[in-house]
């Protein structure tokens, strides 16, 4: 391999489309993990990362010549980006090539949730249609109801749009309302949650969104509500989660994402009220490739012209000549 080339760090797995482009214009060094332990003294000229998962401050410090870190995902919460930001290295994600997939997705969650249709085909594959007779009616549908967003960005539009087709009102809440949208729009999450009976969360894992959706908002969402979350884990206070549905607070749950993932706790698998999917929003071939060359385009762009596709808002850089 050219030693011209520019080297790529890549630590633990990563969708094997970034690893088969990568050789086009980069010299590859794996680790098994991001620690910065595992960094050796020859590795000081790796000048990017590609990574699906994360990159902590420490790593960072042990190369000296980082540039760039390339991640997998529209969430970045695994990267500590202040850190990147303090010494001029840009982070860059995959949005919108995931959006419609994770939209998609999020649609059939709360479709399954409401009608019970990942139970009632259990029930036919158990053969308990013919022993037992019809499946059970489903208590809830999506007729007649109110959703709310917790979240309007490019993935939050896309759910809106859909939603729309389906003869149901939206509503959302983020930190400012947007404009030109005829969306309700509502200043705080538990007033979002008290004018709905479907909340959708859709939030990046951040510190200001951690464990937001709480008792509270659970309580105003009601007896009739259901809660889906395909944002992250962390969003929701999982504990109280699992005690409003236990004690009928909420109607029932549809999650793809969950605090400590992947353990999922015991408590929500004896639940027969929640749908349950592991983190399979966008996981279809189609998106992940498209996510996977988003990665490896980043990289390519920034060496090749000095500016990143796709940075995240907190490290707007440019590269610096030479």
């Amino acid at each position: 391999m050219s030693a011209s080339l520019p080297r790529i760090l890549v630590p633990g797995k990563i969708n094997e489309q970034v690893l088969l482009r990568l050789p086009e214009m980069f010299e590859i060094v794996r680790l098994d993990r991001a620690d910065p332990d595992l960094v050796t003294a020859d590795m000081a000229d790796i000048r990017g990362i590609a990574v699906s998962g994360r990159v902590p401050a420490g790593l960072m410090d042990a190369l000296p010549g980082l540039e760039i870190v390339a991640n997998f995902g529209v969430g970045y919460d695994g990267v500590d980006v202040k850190h990147a930001a303090s010494k001029g290295i840009v982070v860059t994600n995959t949005p919108d090539v995931l959006s419609e997939e994770v939209a998609d997705t999020a649609i059939g969650l709360l479709i399954n949730t409401l009608r019970l249709l990942p139970q009632a085909e259990q029930w036919l594959r158990q053969g308990r249609w013919v022993r037992d007779g019809a499946f059970a009616l489903s208590p809830l549908s999506l007729r007649g109801r109110t959703v709310g967003l917790y979240g309007l960005g490019r993935i939050g539009l896309a759910i809106a749009k859909r939603l729309e087709a389906f003869g149901v009102s939206v509503a959302y809440h983020t930190r400012s309302p947007r404009d030109g949208l005829a969306y309700a729009y509502h200043p705080t999450l538990e007033r979002l949650a008290a004018a709905v009976d479907t909340l959708v969360v859709i939030v990046p894992g951040t510190e200001a969104t951690r464990k937001t959706v709480n008792a509270a908002v659970l309580s105003a969402l009601g007896s009739n509500g259901v809660l889906i979350n395909v944002g992250r884990g962390s969003t929701v206070d999982e504990a109280v989660l699992v005690s409003a549905l236990q004690a009928g607070v909420i109607a029932g749950a549809g999650l793809d994402v969950f605090d400590n993932e992947p353990h999922v706790p015991d408590a929500l698998l004896g639940l027969p009220n929640v749908s349950l999917l592991p983190h399979v929003a966008s996981a279809s071939v189609v998106t992940r490739n498209a996510m996977a060359d988003l990665v490896v385009d980043n990289l390519m762009a920034w060496f090749s012209t000095g500016k990143a596709l796709t940075p995240v808002p907190e490290t707007p850089f440019t590269r610096r000549a030479g």
